[in-house]
């Protein structure tokens, strides 16, 4: 079964941040996923830039409207992802729980499946 574990974390929180906490935490991350791959249970892992350097793309009524970020209604963004083949949920929610980034962001534990389900 594939689970992805999304991190969302505040916005802010990496600017926040000394280059070397910033280093440091990442570090934790890399290692996380080598762990995470040495085990057999890791498709891809990414992190991902903040949102001041993201777009939102929407099309709505035959039009196609951009936003670039960062978003001001927005008080958390995704900062990457963890996708996971595992036997269980539990399993997912396991590996969740071992994730450095649980410290200072939440995890949220998704199961892929069809949009209509």
């Amino acid at each position: 079964m594939s689970y992805v574990l999304l991190i969302v974390e505040p916005c802010g929180q990496r600017s926040a941040r000394s280059e070397a906490e910033g280093r440091a935490a990442y570090a934790q991350m890399v290692g996380f996923a080598e762990e995470l791959k040495s085990r057999g249970v890791l498709k891809a892992a990414e992190s991902l830039v903040a949102d001041d350097r993201a777009t939102r793309l929407a099309i709505r009524a035959g039009r196609s409207v951009a936003i670039d970020g960062p978003f001001s209604e927005a008080k958390e963004m995704v900062g990457g992802f963890f996708l996971l083949d595992v036997a269980s949920r539990d399993e997912a929610l396991a590996i969740a729980a071992q994730c450095p980034a649980a410290q200072w962001a939440t995890v949220e534990v998704r199961e892929s499946g069809p949009c209509f389900a």
